[in-house]
């Protein structure tokens, strides 16, 4: 019983073995994970790769966004599992070829010459016929016009069998068309090609180092000369792709090379210093050509090499190349001037670089961090009738307690012929308060006419990065400036000079034949210029704060619905003449001359109004607005050790050729069995044969019909058979 169970297992293990490579080589197991591949590559397409994991919190919630880090969604093609199913279809497809390519190698060297006669009956396609000739001269004959067709022809003479059941006579077995089988090992080779070149090409060799030769993923920050050597790959690595970005003027030899979790840094093997960097641009404000001229410089002989790069014409040096990926700020310097949107705020300067250390700003009852995120030299917006920032919103729709309304910003799109104009710089920057929480800004330099006459400075804002920023329009005095604004705002939160506007208007509006009239219009502008400056909440609403919703909430609460429409005219009249006392009241403090009740300073102040409105409801103490700048641009380089490339290639043309012969190269085979006039009966005068032709291939069509037809007449001397008539 023992030896039994011995034996068993000594035969167990080559069994297994076969079924193992049995499966690997078939084809369903391939089949099966071209299928998981392709699913996968839909996901990646699909799915944003690499982005950061608040990005797929706000999309698709807590769960699935942890579903997606845990099963490496989120970089799918660099997923360990995704390389072990490509890893696994190079096997299986490595398999398949070792296992077919002999067969295949052995058919194309065999003609099939020994086939019996009889089998010849058995084929669709046959004819038959006598010919006026010897077999062996019929055998020549025919052999030689099927070499002339490009055929390779065999020829077999036979001898009569002893039992009388074989007669004597020639084999004629020709085949063409093996190149229909020579595609089915260069397409399969092809995919093993593609894969082996993916994967040399992909992260495999990059995570081989943290696996086994002791690197690892840097998830920290600070700078790149101060990252430790584990973090770091060396110059011989052979295969990785990164980016690096060098500002103009400087110099970079260090490259990023982005992980799941964290980045690897990549030493290069020369240092990449960017002299200039040539950006030019459509009217649609699109980059129409951005190049860098560079000077490569080999860290171990000095030697220095001039280069220019531009997309789609990369430069290489010692196996490396060198792409023009994008460009970016290289460290460009701002001064901000803070412009006040809260009572409390105070106005300030700040200097800061772009992408560099923040600010700590403390205005009012507010501390906040100030980090300056990008400057846009070049901003080209549409200003067609109802187009990007156009006139045709209406301020008043504006509620920003809940975020500033879209102005129809940049995103939208209208039928109408667009209007492209550049409006100028911008600075953006990012305001964090204490707990952390950001928002994200980016207001105009110069006022824009929006195409009514009354330049107005953007500033726009938006909660998250995915939405698009949305802008609060503060008008432009007749200097140019947002000071007339700014003394407006101050005017306007002053009790004593909120008092002397309304005297103002007062005199201005009362009848003097009406004396008791201008108690009545003294409560309501009082009552008006409260609700709208936010000294007086309205009573429906603690949380107003002011402006036209704080007007809207108190005619709500307490005027009668029928009465609200004539009610509220006659509010906004009064409002309106009231703060334009108050508007010439802030000129005169600052001994500016009074504007004249004229269309233009309506015009101004209406835009001032609806902007002191929302103003209540800016979600910061302050606008940074940016009065100079200095700026520096800077390349960003894909850097690129790509092995695999030549590999991928010649796979790509395998696959090429492969599929060509296999859809439209036929493999086709010809027998044509010569015997002596009379056949076994031995009824023979010596010079007629009895012609059997058989024709076979792979795939049956029209045109191997034809070709069938064209064979029986050439060689048979058949005549081709018409089509019968209708």
């Amino acid at each position: 019983m023992t030896v039994s169970t011995h034996g068993l297992r000594v035969h167990r293990g080559p069994q297994l073995l076969r079924a193992a490579v049995e499966l690997l080589s078939s084809m369903r197991f391939a089949i099966a994970l071209l299928t998981v591949i392709c699913i996968a590559s839909i996901i990646g397409t699909v799915l944003k790769q690499h982005e950061p994991i608040n990005n797929y919190i706000n999309q698709f919630g807590p769960f699935w966004a942890e579903l997606f880090r845990t099963a490496r969604l989120d970089s799918v093609y660099s997923a360990w599992w995704f390389l072990l199913i490509l890893l696994f279809l190079v096997i299986s497809t490595s398999l398949c070829v070792a296992r077919n390519t002999p067969r295949i190698l052995i058919d194309l060297r065999t003609f099939k010459e020994d086939i019996r006669a009889q089998s010849l009956k058995a084929f669709g396609q046959r004819a038959e016929n006598r010919l006026a000739e010897t077999p062996d001269m019929a055998a020549n004959r025919i052999g030689q016009l099927l070499v002339s067709g490009g055929w390779k022809v065999k020829l077999q003479q036979r001898n009569a069998s002893a039992d009388g059941k074989a007669s004597a006579g020639w084999m004629v077995a020709a085949r063409a068309g093996g190149a229909h089988k020579l595609g089915y090992i260069a397409a399969h080779s092809a995919i093993v090609l593609v894969c082996i070149g993916g994967l040399l090409d992909g992260d495999l060799v990059v995570r081989a180092q943290t696996w086994f030769n002791g690197k690892s993923v840097f998830t920290g920050g600070g700078m790149i000369a101060d990252v430790a050597p584990e973090h770091r790959l060396s110059t011989a690595n052979p295969t990785f792709r990164g980016n690096i970005l060098v500002p103009e003027g400087g110099r970079g030899n260090v490259a990023i090379l982005n992980q799941a979790d964290g980045v690897l840094l990549q030493e290069l093997p020369f240092t990449i210093e960017l002299k200039k960097f040539i950006v030019d641009y459509y009217s649609t404000g699109m980059p129409k050509l951005f190049a860098s001229e560079v000077v490569l410089h080999d860290r171990e002989s000095g030697e220095q090499v001039p280069a220019r790069i531009e997309v789609n014409h990369p430069a290489s040096y010692k196996g490396v190349e060198i792409y023009q990926s994008s460009f970016d700020d290289g460290g460009s310097t701002v001064k901000l001037k803070a412009v006040p949107m809260a009572a409390a705020a105070k106005p300030f300067e700040v200097e800061g670089i772009i992408g560099g250390p923040s600010t700590e700003i403390t205005n009012g009852k507010d501390k906040l961090t100030l980090e300056y995120a990008a400057l846009r030299v070049i901003n080209v917006e549409n200003f067609a009738d109802g187009g990007a920032m156009g006139s045709g919103a209406d301020v008043r729709k504006v509620d920003l307690r809940h975020g500033i309304e879209s102005r129809l910003g940049a995103a939208n799109k209208t039928n109408k012929p667009k209007v492209l104009r550049n409006i100028g710089p911008s600075i953006g920057y990012k305001l964090r308060d204490a707990a952390g929480q950001a928002r994200e800004y980016q207001n105009y330099m110069v006022p824009v006419d929006a195409g009514d006459g009354q330049p107005v400075f953007l500033l726009g804002m938006r909660e998250k990065p995915e939405e698009p920023f949305r802008y609060l329009r503060v008008p432009a005095d007749e200097q140019g400036s947002m000071d007339g604004f700014v003394r407006m705002r101050t005017a306007l939160g002053d009790p004593a000079t909120r008092e002397r506007a309304i005297q103002r208007y007062i005199a201005k509006a009362t009848d003097p034949k009406r004396p008791e009239m201008a108690e009545q219009l003294r409560v309501s502008a009082a009552r008006a210029l409260a609700l709208f400056s936010g000294a007086e909440r309205a009573k429906a609403d603690a949380a107003s704060q002011g402006g036209w919703q704080a007007i809207a909430e108190f005619m709500e609460a307490n005027v009668p619905e029928a009465e609200r429409e004539r009610a509220g005219t006659v509010l906004v009249r009064i409002l309106n003449d009231v703060l334009f006392e108050v508007l010439n009241l802030s000129r005169e403090g600052a001994g500016l001359a009074a504007l004249p009740n004229d269309e233009k300073s309506q015009g101004y102040l209406t835009q001032a109004v609806l902007a002191l409105s929302d103003a209540h409801f800016y979600p910061a103490p302050v606008a940074m607005m940016m009065t100079d700048f200095t700026q520096v641009q800077a390349s960003v380089f894909q850097v690129a050790r790509a092995p695999g490339k030549n590999i991928v290639y010649l796979g790509c043309l395998l696959l090429i050729v492969g599929i060509f012969a296999m859809l439209y190269v036929r493999e086709r085979r010809l027998w044509v069995w010569l015997t002596p006039g009379g056949g076994a009966s031995g009824d023979n005068d010596g010079r007629e044969t009895v012609a059997t032709m058989a024709f076979s291939v792979n795939r049956k069509t029209l045109d191997s019909d034809r070709e069938f037809e064209h064979l029986k007449h050439r060689l048979l001397a058949l005549k081709k058979e018409e089509p019968a008539s209708p």
